[in-house]
């Protein structure tokens, strides 16, 4: 049974350079402090954003790449329920598919880095990040999955809600 937290509504966007590596922040601020993680960020709710609106404007403020929403593709939902007992989330998973570069590489969330695929659950990354929401990506690139994630009680559980395999 959830509690009552309050829910917020976010994108994790995935980009791949030329040579298939995908780009990761190593944040320095909560959350997630210290743990690599895709580029993303909180809707502007109060403003209506999209989340295709907030993947194009997250990625622009993160990395300074220009995307399109012709190069974004919803690859994912995941619903999480208490995450570390402070909210809900409802995350939209999007890969960018063509290869960007990256020139700045330090800002204020952390610092941007290229990570090979098979190397990133040995990287320090969250748990939900390593057991469901990397594999699950990776498992669907060019297909689509929603998973909803129950973080109430002490090991994290999930259901696969919707799977749908590549091409």
């Amino acid at each position: 049974m959830s509690t009552a937290l309050p829910y917020r509504i976010a994108v994790l966007c995935y980009l791949f350079d030329a040579q298939g590596r995908v780009l990761l922040l190593h944040r320095a601020k909560p959350p997630n402090a210290d743990l690599y993680s895709p580029i993303g960020g909180k809707l502007e709710q109060h403003l209506g954003e999209s989340p295709t609106g907030c993947a194009i404007r997250e990625i622009k403020e993160e990395a300074d790449i220009d995307v399109a929403a012709e190069d974004l593709r919803l690859a994912g939902i995941v619903s999480e329920c208490s995450y570390e007992g402070q909210g809900h989330w409802l995350l939209f998973c999007y890969e960018v598919t063509r290869p960007v570069k990256v020139v700045r590489t330090h800002l204020h969330e952390g610092r941007l880095e290229w990570h090979a695929l098979d190397n990133v659950t040995n990287l320090s990354i969250p748990e939900s990040d390593r057991k469901i929401i990397w594999p699950a990506f990776l498992s669907h690139r060019g297909g689509f999955f929603m998973v909803h994630i129950d973080c109430t009680g002490p090991e994290m559980k999930w259901t696969v809600e919707q799977s749908a395999g590549a091409g």
